[in-house]
């Protein structure tokens, strides 16, 4: 199994509403072999966190990599991840 963790940290007076849409959009993205997904905003409850998270489980390294060159996936990161961000953190673990 791999787990991808992404966390970002939003622009100053970023759109939250896009970016509650661009996670739904990962949340919605149809990949074979993604087994699940979590997505979130920070609950405010200690100073210095990141602003989002999504946390995404694979079957294998496969599947990953059709996530991570899927073009509906790929269109989130462009036109609302990275306009929204100052700074995003990617890891994918495997177990």
């Amino acid at each position: 199994m791999i787990r991808n963790v992404v966390m970002g940290r939003l622009q100053p007076g970023a759109d939250t509403d896009l970016l509650d849409q661009g996670l739904a959009g990962i949340v919605a993205l149809p990949i074979e072999g993604l087994s699940g997904v979590r997505v979130g905003r920070d609950a405010g409850l200690r100073a210095g966190n990141w602003d989002y998270t999504i946390t995404a489980d694979f079957a294998d390294a496969a599947a990953y990599k059709a996530y991570d060159e899927d073009e509906e996936h790929n269109r989130l990161r462009r036109e609302v991840f990275g306009p929204l961000s100052v700074e995003i953190a990617r890891i994918q673990i495997e177990f």
